[in-house]
């Protein structure tokens, strides 16, 4: 009688026993996982554009049309200060932008990013948002993004390694669906979440961003997020007044990063009790300001399309410069649930309109008008703040479909990275991580490894072997040899390589009639180039047994060009090997 147990290859997944799912897993890992992506990428988009939408609705509830002033200043307090409750009592890990959380998972707590902080950030966040507080809703979307991608790999029982890889899915999914920027989700999730351009999950990232911003399209349309007339460079004495804008951008870059660092450790110094009241000084602020100025509120993305269109004001666009400064590191220093990538594409708006309309004025004839300022100043202070330059040009363009600002925006970002990199050595999320406790690793010390190259160890062979020597032969010949392996050559170059325990063994079971060139097994063997690390070259020495390789040309694998070892490694890290005791 035929039993009802399901194989890994028959039925559904979701009916497999445990044992059987371990082996699926097991067998077709790599199937599994890609499956997931796809699985990923479709809920997130559905997430987001929940996100959107919660947001976005619940705002037009709070602020209707011809609405009491008193809203502007009630609201933004209400809001803070529930969402503080929250964050303090239920959510502690839901507070901040969620671009330096999604980092700390990835690389300290091997990609774990529980449901408590995805529900509290999709939550927590939406109010936050309606309410007023002119944080950006990207970066919490990375964090949720990440966190689905998390819970879900680890419910299937994938492996840590496997889970960790999802982080940066998640994460690309969530950007290309909040920002409607597929191309530059990708390129930030490797350049600012990995720190690596050549990550190996980019097969996986790609295909998650793309779902997700299908799943985004069929719900909300495929409008760009800024609609902006067509741009030209109108006189090549414009590219100098983008070297300025650069400047200016640079500076202003570094002026906020170091205002919210400075304010959000103010704001840390408090008793811990204290936190949940935090978030009430950056509704409070943000409230008086828009009593004032009602385009304080919100992320201003509808302020920022006024701009892009040459449509606003130089005294309006300077004022807010200032004021949402002031706003966004008072709402983010104090706890509140936002992100800064918003923010930082507002304020650039503003820069780059200030200057192009001082440029306009003065060089009507040489100058675009300052809408095209904005846009590019939208990428230079996105540079410089977040520092991501290349997702920058990516995500100006995409956002605005326009190729002709394409140069300008690289040259001024160019500057303004510089500039920032110059006075703000610390990235803005790995700043507010350490502020936190958490070191993230930069992309020079997860590359430092990679700096101290096998040339700068390696050394002429001392001791070969001829391919022709018996066993025997070879015995004798390294019986008093200081060293463990020996390489092999024949008149072609190096052959192969031997160690001790190999012409032993094979000596044992040999009648006198084998030579070293018959246990070689093949014209493969281990080796190394001068150019690789010698982190590379460890890992090589320990995946072969071998305590020494030989190095060979790339041109020619059978041209040695020296050898390295184990204590030649040691001696380039300043170490002598036995010398702890």
């Amino acid at each position: 009688m035929m039993g009802n147990a399901t194989g890994p290859g028959d039925g559904k997944l979701w009916q497999l026993p445990v044992k059987q799912w371990g082996t699926l897993l097991q067998d077709r890992e790599d199937q599994v996982f890609l499956v997931l992506t796809l699985v990923i990428g479709a809920l997130i988009g559905l997430t987001v554009v929940a996100f959107i939408l919660l947001t976005e609705r619940f705002g037009f509830r709070l602020y209707p049309h011809g609405g009491s002033p008193w809203r502007r200043l009630l609201i933004p307090v209400a809001g803070a200060l529930s969402m503080g409750y929250l964050l303090f009592r239920h959510f502690p890990n839901a507070r901040g932008s969620g671009v330096p959380q999604t980092k700390a998972a990835l690389f300290v707590r091997e990609g774990h990013i529980s449901l408590r902080t995805v529900l509290g950030k999709f939550f927590c966040t939406s109010v936050t948002l309606a309410s007023g507080i002119p944080l950006g809703r990207e970066g919490p979307s990375v964090q949720v993004g990440a966190g689905i991608a998390s819970m879900l790999g680890r419910h299937l029982g994938l492996k840590p390694d496997k889970v960790r890889a999802l982080i940066p899915v998640g994460a690309a999914a969530a950007v290309a669906a909040a920002f409607n920027t597929p191309l530059a989700a990708v390129l930030f999730a490797l350049e600012e979440v990995m720190s690596d351009l050549h990550a190996p999950v980019l097969g996986s990232v790609v295909l998650a961003s793309a779902t997700s911003w299908m799943v985004m399209r069929l719900f909300l349309g495929n409008s760009p997020l800024f609609e902006v007339p067509q741009y030209q460079l109108v006189h090549p004495l414009e590219l100098g007044l983008y070297v300025i804008l650069g400047v200016v951008g640079g500076l202003v870059s570094v002026s906020f990063t170091r205002s919210l660092l400075w304010m959000r450790q103010r704001f840390l110094r408090f008793p811990p009790w204290t936190a949940g009241f935090h978030p009430l000084a950056g509704g409070l602020a943000v409230g008086l300001m828009g009593w004032f100025v009602p385009e304080v509120l919100g992320v201003g993305y509808g302020f920022v399309g006024e701009a892009l269109n040459g449509r606003m004001a130089l005294g309006l666009m300077a004022l807010l410069v200032i004021l949402k400064t002031l706003a966004v590191t008072t709402s983010y220093a104090s706890g509140n649930a936002g992100g800064l990538f918003g923010p930082s594409l507002f304020i650039g708006a503003m820069v780059g309109g200030s200057v192009g309309w001082v440029a306009h004025h003065y060089l009507p004839l040489h100058t675009a008008n300052s809408g095209a300022y904005s846009l590019v100043g939208m990428g230079t202070l996105f540079a410089g703040i977040v520092r991501a330059p290349m997702t920058s040009v990516l995500m100006i363009f995409e956002t605005t479909r326009d190729y002709s600002v394409i140069v300008p925006l690289m040259i001024s970002n160019l500057v303004s990275y510089f500039i920032s990199s110059r006075y703000q050595k610390l990235p803005i999320y790995g700043a507010l991580a350490r502020q936190d406790g958490i070191h993230l690793p930069s992309t020079e010390s997860r590359q430092e490894h990679d700096r101290i190259k096998v040339r700068s160890a390696m050394k002429p062979a001392a001791e070969v072997l001829p391919a022709s020597l018996s066993l025997a032969e070879a015995l004798g010949m390294t019986a008093s040899s200081p060293q463990l392996a020996w390489p092999v050559i024949d008149p072609r170059g190096i052959v192969g390589i031997v160690n001790r325990a190999m012409l032993e063994s094979a000596h044992e079971a040999d009648h006198g009639s084998l030579t070293i060139k018959d246990i070689l097994g093949g014209r493969s063997f281990p080796h190394v180039h001068s150019d690789q690390s010698l982190h590379w070259a460890l890992e090589r020495m320990g995946s072969s047994k071998l305590d020494l390789l030989p190095v060979v040309s790339r041109e020619d694998v059978n041209r040695m060009e020296g050898v390295i070892s184990l204590k030649d490694v040691l001696e380039c890290y300043g170490l002598q090997p036995g010398g702890f005791h």
